[in-house]
């Protein structure tokens, strides 16, 4: 899988840290933290972007570490491994190496001696054959996937236009791009099938996003993607997006309007221990 990233990725990733470590559904930790083994704890990064996922689970994790975080994006990798703590909460160290590549063809012997295989908002990035081959190599090992979109965005209060557009952005979501049919807010579906037939128990929760004036910077920088999206999928949309914009600012400003970005956290631990 070959994706190029948009100018400014790295930014709207910091941008968005806060919102993501607010959202994640921290049980799933308390859940998995007794099935972990090894000393240290080995843990794969999928896709790790600029670090978010260890900064936030690091701390969550007992004891001696090694994070091995995975990236196609050479300078992401840089940044993450840089910016991983350097110690868990009670003070172990926490170690770090990167692995460039492409995560969609990782197979179970890359992910040998893993304690744990983790990602965050990757998964509807992928596609159904994508998503299968990750499961794979992740079988046989806990795996928490988090921060998956699932195509339930709500505005209060509501507008007549929220659920055209809404429409709109998840079919951009599951378009087709250089041959690949991504799955969007599918995915977190289709992976959960993926681990049951490969023999996980699967727990799935709610790790919502809840934007509104005390979030202007990235409600600004996520409406604005959603309604680009939303219009290059459906043209006609344009026109009647202009006072629509304008009017959600507006009231986004005033205190008047918040929004819920549904997105899902998926844990799977085997049944039997690797």
């Amino acid at each position: 899988m070959t994706v190029d990233l948009p100018a400014g990725f790295a930014d709207w990733l910091t941008l968005r840290e806060p919102a993501d470590a607010a959202a994640r559904a921290t049980d799933l930790v308390d859940r998995v933290r007794s099935r972990l083994t090894g000393t240290p704890l080995v843990v794969h990064d999928l896709g790790c972007g600029t670090g978010s996922m260890g900064r936030w689970l690091a701390p969550r994790l007992p004891g001696p570490q090694h994070w091995i975080l995975h990236d196609a994006d050479a300078g992401l990798l840089a940044r993450a491994a840089a910016d991983l703590p350097a110690a868990a909460a009670d003070g172990a160290p926490v170690t770090v190496e990167t692995r460039p590549g492409d995560l969609t063809r990782l197979t179970a012997a890359d992910l040998a001696g893993a304690s744990l295989v983790t990602a965050s908002a990757l998964l509807d990035m992928l596609t159904a054959d994508e998503v299968e081959r990750v499961v794979a190599a992740c079988a046989g090992r806990p795996a928490l996937f988090a921060l998956s979109v699932v195509g339930r965005v709500r505005f209060d209060p509501v507008d007549a236009l929220d659920a055209e557009i809404a429409e709109a952005f998840d079919e951009h979501q599951r378009r087709t791009v250089g041959g690949r049919a991504l799955l969007g807010p599918d995915a977190v579906d289709v992976a959960a099938a993926a681990f049951v037939r490969h023999g996980a128990d699967v727990v799935l929760r709610p790790s919502p996003w809840r934007l509104g004036p005390k979030e202007p910077d990235l409600f600004a920088e996520w409406f604005a993607g959603w309604l680009d999206a939303a219009c290059e999928q459906r043209p006609e949309l344009i026109g009647p997006v202009g006072a629509y914009a304008r009017s959600r600012r507006a009231a986004v400003a005033a205190g008047r309007l918040t929004v819920l970005i549904d997105h899902r956290d998926l844990l799977a631990l085997p049944t039997v221990n690797p």
